[in-house]
Parts: structure tokens; C-alpha cells; sequence
């Protein structure tokens, strides 16, 4: 009898844990279908979210363009649209991130008569890497041959990138062209043309004949590149003279540009030897 007793209570006790394991197994898997339609219902939160921004954006613009593309609201920036691009883009990824558009300076072109000293050493320095050097300073001297308008003489500086010192020279300083008057146009530059600028001064001195212009550089930008290659003998061949500043150009520039405080220009050590590296690498490219 008690063998008995004993197996009818193991019996029970092992249908107990086969019922608490089957319990904790339905558990489980219910755990399992709640957070699996949990995450389906974030995903299909963030479908509706993205689908209203969508359509908020097509309200902005009377009509989608053939492009796909839709029209920006009147009055909007490109800086806008690049800095709430960004903020969709993050917040379709999960991202928590709030962007405000970047206001930049107003573009401007600074013209003057005189050169801060610091300035001049620092970018006209004719070092081979420029790194920092990332503005164009151009001096220019422009004689009309007549002696009652003299000798016009000043710099240029560009401060962003909108349209460059060089195309602002025949904007702003030589706006008005007469063909009956021979201009003789010396500039003196921190660095060469880009490709954009070589071929819109080469264009200018294709129509106005008689501008004689000559361009001296204290480095040569980006000579390795083929389109800076073909915009410097694109000038070269429209009747620019192209030479690379040499010590002595410097000191003139120094006197004649520069706020110097009568002080003397005293070269920096290798600026031989830089001038005529890049002399050579002119040469090259002119062949």
C-alpha cells in the first residue's frame, strides 16, 4: 500500500510540472506575439508619420515637377533645404536630432587700396602646399593710355565662394569697355586662375581687343589638374602673358600694395627656390 501511495504522488507531482511547463511555454510564446506586434505597430507609426511629411511637402508646391522634384516654397534657401533634408533623413532613421538651417554671411567681394601686411606675407607666400590659403587677393594696376584718367591701382579679396575676384575685376573695376581706348592691365595674384575664371578671362580679352593684360602668380592652383592645365593656355592663347611672381615682384607688390609703414620687405627663405619651381612647372604647361 505504500508503494502504491508513493507512485500515485510522483505520478501527481509529475503532472504538475509538465502543466507548469506548458503554462510557462504558452507564456513565452505570448510574450513573443506581443512584442512582435509592437514592433509592427512602430513600423506602421512611422510609415504614416513619413507619408504626411510627404504630403506636407507636396502642399508646399503647386505641382510636382516633371523631374519628380517638387518646387521650392518662394522665398526659401538652399540652406534650408539642404538642413531640413538632413533632419528627415535622421528622424526616418530613429534619430532624435533637430537641425536649424545654416545662415551664411552675405557674399561679398572686398576691394581696397591697401593690403594688411599679415595678410600679403601669409597669402602670397609661394609655398608649394597651401594649406589655409583659401582666398584669392588680386592687385591690379590698369593704365588707359590717357593721362587725365591716370593710373588706376587697388585689390580685390573674395571672401566666399560666389563669383571670384577675377570675374569681379571686369564686374566692378572695369565694368565699361571702349574699343577706342587701349588698356594695358597688369595683375598681381596670390595664386593662378581656376579653370572657371582662366576661360571667362580668356572669353573677355576674345571680345575686348584692346585690353594687353599680363598675370603675374605667387603660386600656381591645382596645376596637376588637366582643366586647370587647359584654362591657363586657353589665357595664354587669347594673349595673356602668364609669369610667376619672382622675389623682386613681391617687393614691388610690398611697396606698392601693401600697408607697410615704410617698412622694407624682407623675402622669405626659399622664395627663390619656390619661384623657380614654379616657373618650371609653368614652362610645362605651356609647351
Amino acid at each position: 500500500m505504500a508503494d502504491k501511495k508513493g507512485a500515485a504522488a510522483s505520478s501527481k507531482l509529475v503532472v504538475r510540472k509538465k502543466e507548469r511547463t506548458t503554462k510557462t511555454a504558452v507564456t513565452v510564446e505570448v510574450k513573443k506575439e506581443v512584442k512582435t506586434e509592437m514592433k509592427r505597430e512602430v513600423k506602421r507609426e512611422v510609415k504614416t508619420s513619413l507619408v504626411k511629411k510627404e504630403e506636407k511637402v507636396l502642399a508646399v508646391g503647386e505641382k510636382v515637377e516633371g523631374n519628380g522634384e517638387v518646387p521650392m516654397e518662394e522665398g526659401a534657401t538652399a540652406n534650408e533645404d539642404v538642413a531640413n533634408g538632413e533632419a528627415t533623413a535622421a528622424k526616418a532613421n530613429g534619430a532624435n536630432v533637430e537641425y536649424e538651417p545654416i545662415e551664411l554671411p552675405p557674399w561679398e567681394i572686398i576691394e581696397g587700396d591697401r593690403i594688411d601686411p599679415f595678410q600679403f606675407k601669409f597669402q602670397f607666400k609661394n609655398v608649394e602646399y597651401s594649406s589655409g590659403r583659401n582666398k584669392t587677393f588680386l592687385c591690379y594696376l590698369v593704365d588707359k593710355g590717357k593721362a587725365d584718367d591716370g593710373l588706376m591701382r587697388g585689390y580685390l579679396e573674395d571672401e566666399h565662394s560666389g563669383a571670384h575676384a577675377e570675374q569681379a575685376f571686369f564686374l566692378q573695376t572695369l565694368p565699361d569697355y571702349d574699343p577706342a581706348v587701349k588698356y594695358t592691365v597688369t595683375w598681381y595674384m596670390s595664386s593662378s586662375p581656376c579653370a572657371v575664371c582662366a576661360a571667362k578671362i580668356a572669353e573677355v580679352l576674345q571680345a575686348r581687343k584692346s585690353i594687353k593684360m599680363t598675370l603675374f602668380s605667387a603660386r600656381l592652383f591645382e596645376w596637376e589638374e588637366q582643366d586647370i592645365q587647359a584654362g591657363l593656355n586657353a589665357l595664354s592663347q587669347a594673349g595673356c602673358k602668364l609669369r610667376m611672381m619672382k622675389p623682386m615682384d613681391f617687393t614691388y607688390v610690398w611697396d606698392t600694395f601693401v600697408e607697410n609703414d615704410d617698412l622694407t620687405f624682407t623675402p622669405w627663405e626659399d622664395c627663390q627656390d619656390n619661384y623657380e619651381y614654379y616657373h618650371e612647372k609653368l614652362a610645362d604647361i605651356m609647351q
